[in-house]
């Protein structure tokens, strides 16, 4: 599911006075990775991250308004689980928060219930009036969904539709989590022919070891990886 925001609607390709499609500019846009209540320390979610506090929270809202100022086309994601979701361990009588089981012939990691539809900590914590949409995954309780562009069992969600009616060709790509959301949604993005570039230091991972080898697996992928922000060079790559 998809939530619009803005007067550009994300699904509709601008017209003409004549009626005549218009042409867009070549568009560099941006996917803030599920910066959600759940995932940082700051609101002391279930599955908070490590070094996700206050001042992580306001240097991503801080990116993302220089962003918008420089005029990129900014869109999020938003995990957006009913409360029985295949990945929450509460859905596996006597399993516990962190186990890896075998679902339906797939490994499936087992994390405490988060992202729970309509709860608080399921919210976005940066300005939600800067995304021009907000892509909601993982709405399907029988799949995990850690991309921003399809879930585990290759069902995909609006974020590709959205970006190639908008004219997006690049993307920037940062949040949480490095190792898990973040890598799933950046591979993703090159697999579809977009230019990616991961912003490391407005990425947080869960743990040191899988974040390197996430970063690792994002190279091998063709996304280049920036250690911080810097939107002139965004612009040139």
């Amino acid at each position: 599911m998809v939530l619009l925001f803005g007067v550009a609607v994300a699904f509709m390709v601008a017209s003409t006075a004549s009626g005549q499609k218009a042409t867009f500019a070549k568009r560099i846009g941006a996917i803030v990775v599920d910066v959600q209540g759940d995932f940082t320390e700051w609101k002391k979610g279930s599955l908070a991250v490590p070094g996700t506090d206050r001042a992580f929270i306001e240097k991503v809202t801080d990116a993302t308004k220089q962003l918008k100022k420089a005029g990129f086309i900014l869109f999020a994601t938003q995990d957006w689980h009913p409360g029985e979701h295949i990945s929450f361990h509460t859905s596996h009588p006597g399993k516990k928060p962190f186990e890896v089981i075998t679902v339906h012939n797939r490994t499936q990691a087992l994390w405490p219930p988060h992202g729970v539809q309509g709860t608080e900590n399921a919210r976005i914590l940066v300005d939600n009036n800067l995304f021009l949409a907000i892509v909601q995954k993982g709405r399907d309780k029988r799949f995990d969904s850690y991309s921003g562009f399809q879930d585990h069992e290759g069902q995909e969600t609006e974020m590709d539709s959205i970006l190639k009616h908008n004219g997006i060709e690049k993307v920037v790509v940062y949040g949480i989590a490095t190792d898990y959301c973040v890598r799933a949604t950046a591979i993703d993005a090159a697999h579809a022919g977009y230019k990616v570039i991961v912003i490391e230091e407005l990425c947080r991972g869960v743990a040191s070891d899988t974040s390197m080898k996430a970063l690792e697996e994002i190279k091998k992928a063709g996304v280049i990886i920036l250690d911080k922000l810097d939107i002139d060079k965004i612009k040139k790559l």
